[in-house]
């Protein structure tokens, strides 16, 4: 082994597994620093292509390079700049490609490269890109899935998700969307649309409790794992922290969500002992330093429900009076109507069932909750308790028909069985 290189040569096995550990640990930061200048995430996505190509060819010959990122930057940035001559003039491109190269050629020669994946990010959330397309392209030119991948967790035909991806590059590119992270106001606006895309990406994963679809279950850990990048280049954004603290709470109760037999266990059943105690401390540390910066935004309120609903460890009971303050809170900010159904629900607890479904009835013209399979559930529930068999048996009766999963139709199905409602 020479000091050049980190890996015997002719080890085929030794330079595959490298090529794939700097993918997953480097993949987002060598598209970033690619494209921070061309602003052609495309074509970075390729010229880095083409150099882990050339990588699978050179390093069982000459041994992996101490530096394997340094070594595949400077490959794709050949690429980078073959590809830029071939679309420009001489005269036009003469200028512009000497100071990519230049920068190009500094960075591949250091072993710490800028991180640029962050500006990479808000480029991917620009608000001139369609809102849907943004978490797929950030899980895409960060971490390198491709539209198979994410289309499958998106539940879009890959064919779909490629043209949308490469339409929302193309974008970027052609409008000049900078990759660069705002400043002042514009930065909380921005912000906004990077956490939303994240939480978009670790939800998709987190509707699949059982992780019987290995893609999703994936996509919640990648979410989380992205969260933390942000919290760690941002960690004076309270948001930032509160989105990472929001995902450790919930990813901390995946395993209470079924039982042995995999059927489904709503919250408020769950044994508290077997959510994951680590993950739990982790996210309470995250919203205390969230808590302790100016200003309390939507995923603060939203932890500190999941911190109130924590407190049921050591009290037994959830904390459901500070809970109803803060869906107060979280309603009068954002005005959704899932919140103000979370709401109604701690108001049952603490005032009773008809309190709760007074909440609920304020409620019941909003058209977008007709086929909204929690409401209804929610209401079937607060019914039952009521007494009001009939109207709680038509309750369940559409929440069943408006759920996709069959454990949680299984669940309602048990809990109309046991309201009894007399046959018709």
């Amino acid at each position: 082994m020479t000091p050049e290189t980190q890996a015997p040569r002719g080890d085929e096995r030794a330079a595959r597994d490298a090529a794939e550990a700097v993918a997953r640990r480097s993949y987002g930061k060598l598209v970033a620093l690619l494209a921070a200048r061309t602003r052609d995430v495309a074509g970075a996505e390729d010229a880095l292509a083409e150099a882990f190509a050339s990588a699978l060819v050179d390093w069982p010959v000459n041994g992996v390079p101490r530096v394997p990122e340094a070594w595949l930057l400077t490959v794709a940035r050949r690429k980078v700049i073959d590809a830029a001559r071939r679309r420009q003039s001489a005269e036009e491109a003469a200028t512009h490609l000497r100071l990519v190269s230049e920068e190009l050629e500094a960075a591949a020669g250091e072993r710490a490269f800028p991180d640029e994946r962050l500006s990479l990010m808000f480029a991917c959330a620009h608000p001139a890109l369609d809102p849907a397309i943004r978490a797929p392209l950030i899980l895409q030119t960060i971490l390198g899935f491709d539209a198979a991948a994410i289309g499958s967790a998106f539940l879009v035909s890959p064919a779909t998700m490629g043209q949308r991806l490469v339409r929302a590059k193309k974008k970027i590119r052609e409008a000049g969307i900078p990759l660069q992270v705002p400043e002042g106001a514009e930065l909380a606006a921005r912000l906004d649309a990077v956490l939303e895309a994240l939480y978009a990406a670790f939800a998709e994963g987190w509707s699949d409790p059982a992780g019987t679809e290995t893609r999703r279950r994936n996509l919640a850990e990648e979410g989380i794992w992205l969260a933390r990048l942000v919290a760690s280049l941002l960690p004076k954004e309270p948001e930032a922290l509160a989105l990472l603290s929001l995902m450790l709470y919930a990813q901390a109760r995946r395993d209470a969500r079924r039982d042995a037999a995999g059927e489904y266990v709503p919250l408020a059943d769950q044994d508290p002992a077997r959510w994951d105690a680590a993950l739990i401390e982790e996210a309470e540390a995250l919203l205390a330093r969230a808590s302790a910066l100016p200003g309390a935004g939507r995923y603060q309120l939203e932890a500190a429900v999941q911190s109130a609903h924590v407190v049921r460890r050591r009290a037994g009971r959830s904390d459901w009076a500070a809970i109803e303050r803060i869906y107060d809170a979280l309603f009068a900010m954002t005005g959704s109507p899932v919140v103000a159904i979370n709401r109604a629900v701690a108001v049952a607890e603490l005032h009773g069932a008809v309190a709760g479904l007074e909440a609920l009835d304020a409620l019941a013209t909003d058209p977008r909750l007709a086929a909204y399979q929690p409401y209804w559930a929610a209401r079937a529930g607060l019914l039952a308790r009521t007494g009001d068999a009939d109207a709680a048996d038509a309750a369940y009766e559409r929440a069943i028909g408006l759920e996709a999963d069959p454990a949680v139709r299984r669940f309602l199905g048990r809990r109309r069985a046991e309201v009894g409602a007399p046959p018709a």
